[in-house]
């Protein structure tokens, strides 16, 4: 334990998630012996994130406008939504270059355990956005867990009375992956979503 001001650093960097006592001891300790401009920027850039980021008026996405760059940019199709847990999620799937399409973020995933509901995630918002932007198919993205898999049957369930057509992600073996190295779920996913070649 160390005291004062250092302490109470590595305790909050501690908090943060997927950084442990030891790293954030490191981080700490470089920020201590970094100059002070590049402490101050880390600094500034947190306060800046925490005042001026704010979630898109259309698809819940993180941004410093009121809709995001993806919702403002007339290229992408508004015929074609993808429907991700989080914002984060947008950024994986972007990177693929193969979406041309618009988002929207949930929040979240049903977990009643957890105490979460339809109440407690933006379903509403889009099924407000169906027949108001003409969305003709929704593209779900959630994580391929207990929890991703039960939102997006809810989801099927509730909007394809809408006249939407939902969509959800493939999941399988991973390109250039081993038989051997497969679990259980993944390949008999694979099975279940095989194609004809």
């Amino acid at each position: 334990m160390f005291e004062g001001p250092i302490q109470r650093l590595i305790d909050e960097l501690a908090r943060l998630p997927g950084i442990g006592r030891k790293s954030a001891q490191r981080l700490a300790f470089h920020l201590l012996n970094a100059e002070d401009a590049d402490a101050q920027r880390l600094a500034s850039a947190i306060v800046d994130m925490r005042t001026q980021v704010r979630l898109c008026n259309r698809c819940f996405n993180v941004t410093g406008a009121e809709e995001c760059s993806i919702c403002r940019d007339l290229r992408r199709d508004p015929t074609l939504v993808c429907v991700v847990e989080r914002a984060q999620d947008i950024v994986v799937i972007e990177k693929t270059q193969e979406f041309r399409g618009r988002y929207h973020v949930l929040g979240g995933a049903l977990s009643p355990i957890d105490g979460i509901g339809p109440g407690q995630l933006r379903i509403a918002e889009l099924k407000h956005r169906i027949p108001n932007e003409g969305v003709q198919e929704l593209i779900v993205a959630t994580n391929p867990t207990i929890e991703g898999d039960t939102t997006a049957m809810y989801l099927a369930r509730e909007l394809k009375p809408l006249g939407v057509r939902v969509t959800r992600l493939a999941s399988g073996l991973p390109v250039g992956g081993d038989l051997d190295y497969a679990d259980e779920l993944t390949l008999g996913r694979a099975l279940v979503g095989r194609q004809e070649i």
